[in-house]
C-alpha cells in the first residue's frame, strides 16, 4: 500500500502542521503552495493520496481536481477547505473528489478519512500482480523475481526496495523517501544503509546483463528503468 500524499495548501501553518503530523504516522509527504506546482506534482505520479484545498494561487482547486480526474489521475482526493456550504462540497464532489472536509479539522478524523480513501483505492483499483522493467519481472503475488527467466533470490527488505522502484519505473526516489517506504521513518536519515541495498541488488538483478536497470541519479536518488544510459 503506497504511503505517498500530496498537499496542496497555500497556508504554510496548516501545511507545515499536515506535513509533520501525517509524517509521523509513516506517510512520505510531498508539499505544494500554489495549484500550478500541485497540478505538476500530481502528474509527475508517486502519489497515492491528494489533500487539496480550495483557494489557491495560480489554479484554482476544483479547476485543479477536474484537470486531474480528466486525465484519469487514479489518486484518491480530500478536499480540505473553509468553504463550507452544500453547494461547495456538492460541486467539488461532482468534479471528482473523493472526501470533503471543512476547515477547521480534528486531526484524528482526518487520518480516518484518508485510511478510508486508501481502502477504497485498493477496492477499486487493485495493484498489478506482474511488474516488468525490460526483462525483469516481480511476481507480487508469490513475491518472486526473475530476469531474463532467471529466479533471483532476495530478502524481504530487497523485495520490498525492488518493488517500490518498480511500481514507478522511471520515477526518481531520494534516499530519504526510501528510507521512508521500505525501513519506516524512524530510520536516522545519515545511515548509510539504502546504498548497501542499491549494492546487493545490483549485483543481483544487473551484474552479468548488458543494459543495467538500476541507475544512480546523481545529487538525487535512484532510478529504475530500461534505457540505455548508465545513469
Amino acid at each position: 500500500m503506497s504511503r505517498q500524499l500530496l498537499i496542496i495548501e497555500d497556508d504554510p501553518r496548516i501545511a507545515d502542521f499536515l506535513s509533520r503530523g501525517l509524517g509521523a504516522e509513516g506517510y512520505v509527504v510531498e508539499v505544494a503552495r500554489t495549484g500550478t506546482d500541485g497540478l505538476a506534482r500530481a502528474r509527475a505520479g508517486g502519489a497515492a493520496l491528494i489533500i487539496l484545498d480550495l483557494m489557491l494561487p495560480g489554479l484554482g482547486g476544483l479547476d485543479l481536481c477536474q484537470t486531474l480526474r480528466a486525465e484519469g489521475h487514479p489518486a484518491g482526493i480530500l478536499m480540505l477547505t473553509a468553504m463550507d456550504s452544500t453547494a461547495d462540497k456538492v460541486r467539488g464532489l461532482r468534479l471528482g473528489a473523493d472526501d470533503y472536509m471543512v476547515k477547521p479539522f480534528d486531526f484524528e478524523e482526518l487520518l480516518a478519512r484518508l485510511v478510508a480513501l486508501q481502502r477504497r483505492g485498493r477496492e477499486q483499483r487493485p495493484e498489478a500482480s506482474l511488474l516488468r522493467v525490460a526483462d525483469l519481472e516481480f511476481d507480487r503475488e508469490r513475491m518472486l523475481v526473475r530476469r531474463d527467466g532467471r529466479l533471483i533470490t532476495l530478502t524481504a527488505k530487497e523485495l520490498a526496495f525492488l518493488e517500490l522502484l518498480m511500481s514507478a519505473a522511471g520515477r526518481v526516489f531520494s534516499r530519504e523517501r526510501i528510507l521512508a517506504n521500505v525501513w519506516g521513518v524512524h530510520v536516522d536519515p545519515l545511515t548509510n544503509v539504502v546504498d548497501v541495498y542499491v549494492r546487493r541488488l545490483r549485483a543481483k538483478i544487473d551484474e552479468g546483463h548488458a543494459l543495467p536497470l538500476l541507475k544512480t541519479v546523481r545529487g538525487l536518488g535512484y532510478r529504475m528503468d530500461d534505457l540505455p544510459d548508465a545513469g
